[in-house]
């Protein structure tokens, strides 16, 4: 048997790891086969000096992603992930695309990383991203990772105990069975020196604490998602792949703070390891 099919939409950096630089390496050390089609290509994470690259030009996009259905990749997917997405018209094709590889393939299922703001830096794509996210990427995932800053903005209501996600999930307008987890929360109900991620859906509430690192890097997100889902596609249950990926972003998390990088690094021995395991 072919090993699981991952389609990932995502930003793409020469140097660092955000977006596909950083998802796509555990999915593929998990044993998972990854079609990786780039919304951006940049020289390196946004937390440097300058920053050289662009997005990718919509007819250039919209011929990547029509190499991908002539190759029959969607068929073949089990999962397909967006993220960063930096244009307008790219926004439109990614909606399109999703739309179209749900309808032709049932089983698929599509991870939604809103990927648009935080609360230091705030929103940092345009309105018009955030609304084709909300009004047509959101309705058609299956799971979605936003930050608080980002259902905040999406629902118009502010995320500061627990009792605000059930309420903030459903504004989102997901689909019915639909998982939202909500990522790096520190709410009210919150232990101290804590962070948690919340896991809603049709089987209700789970939450999941981590101790809070004094760290706060660029890909972290992106890194979270792709162990997610290289678990989710290795057969572990939802909750489980969230637990997973947690411990796995410490550890890189942590790596990367006792090496004074940056960014996110991946060369962790444990945190390499783990990745065999699943």
């Amino acid at each position: 048997m072919r090993p699981p099919l991952v389609i990932s939409i995502q930003s793409q950096v020469v140097m660092g790891h955000v977006g596909n630089s950083a998802a796509v390496f555990p999915m593929q050390a998990a044993g998972l086969e990854v079609a990786q089609v780039p919304t951006v290509v940049f020289s390196n994470t946004p937390d440097y000096p300058t920053l050289r690259g662009r997005a990718m030009p919509a007819d250039f996009f919209a011929d990547l992603l029509q190499g991908v259905w002539e190759r029959g990749l969607p068929a073949r997917a089990s999962h397909v992930v967006t993220g960063y997405i930096g244009s307008v018209e790219v926004a439109r094709q990614v909606a399109g695309f999703v739309q179209r590889a749900k309808q032709e393939n049932p089983d698929l299922i599509y991870f939604c990383d809103p990927v648009m703001g935080d609360d230091a830096p705030g929103l940092y794509v345009p309105e018009t991203i955030a609304t084709i996210l909300r009004d047509e990427l959101l309705p058609l995932a299956d799971i979605a990772s936003p930050n608080p800053f980002e259902i905040a903005y999406l629902t118009g209501q502010p995320i500061t105990a627990l009792a605000d996600l059930p309420r903030a999930a459903a504004a989102l307008g997901m689909a019915a069975g639909a998982h939202l987890i909500a990522t790096g929360c520190h709410l009210t109900e919150t232990a101290g020196g804590m962070l948690e991620s919340v896991i809603l859906g049709p089987s209700g509430i789970s939450r999941h604490p981590v101790p809070r690192l004094p760290v706060a890097m660029a890909g972290t997100g992106d890194l979270f998602a792709g162990l997610i889902i290289a678990a989710l596609a290795c057969g572990r249950a939802l909750t489980d792949a969230v637990e997973f990926a947690q411990v796995q972003t410490s550890r890189a998390l942590a790596r990367a703070a006792a090496l004074g990088a940056q960014e996110v690094v991946l060369s962790d021995p444990d945190f390499r390891a783990a990745l065999l395991t699943l």
